[in-house]
């Protein structure tokens, strides 16, 4: 079946073709997800949040731009959310700490796994993802979708609606900015 029957058939609520979506896209989702919340199970969170609002949502898809892009736009639009939501929750529980309530919102895993990272260079991996959740939301997500999905200027531009001049000036400020918290990194641990 292909992404217009697939797309059709997901308009009529047809089960089969949810499955078949799922199937097709969940590895994507997740990696992307995971790429930007990184913790295994927000991303889990975020990519059932992601199907959940594709199919209550698949009447607003336009067909202006491919199924995949739709669904990058909405994994990151969703992992960003959920990312703000945490943080203001970890605000939430600092506050309420103060005033002698129980504080255990503000621990934050540090253990960070991602499939396409081996063990043997986890740790360095830990450390730049580390990194790269302290950048901008834009550049994060530019770079992630870049180096993490593989994805071209282009794509990540009609991903994030933006120009590929606009992304280009991202991925270079994240690499300087990226390169800067390394070195910074490395200071404090040498």
């Amino acid at each position: 079946m292909n992404e217009q029957e697939l797309i059709q058939l997901l308009r009529q609520g047809d089960e089969l073709a949810f499955k078949t979506l799922v199937e097709s896209y969940q590895d994507m989702v997740y990696n992307t997800a995971l790429g930007v919340v990184q913790h295994e199970s927000d991303a889990e969170d975020v990519a059932q949040e992601v199907f959940i609002q594709v199919y209550k949502s698949i009447d607003q898809f336009k067909g202006d731009a491919r199924l995949s892009t739709w669904m990058y736009r909405i994994t990151t639009t969703k992992a960003l959310d959920h990312i703000r939501s945490k943080k203001r929750k970890k605000r939430f529980a600092f506050l309420t700490s103060l005033f002698g309530a129980d504080n255990e919102l503000l621990h934050d895993p540090v253990d960070f796994n991602h499939p396409g990272v081996s063990l043997d260079r986890k740790q360095q991996a830990t450390l730049l993802f580390k990194a790269i959740g302290q950048l901008p939301e834009n550049q994060k997500m530019a770079f992630t979708l870049h180096k993490t999905e593989e994805l071209s200027y282009q794509e990540i531009a009609d991903v994030m609606g933006l120009s590929v001049s606009a992304i280009e000036s991202l991925l270079f400020r994240a690499r300087q900015n990226l390169r800067k918290i390394l070195e910074k990194q490395m200071q404090q641990g040498g």
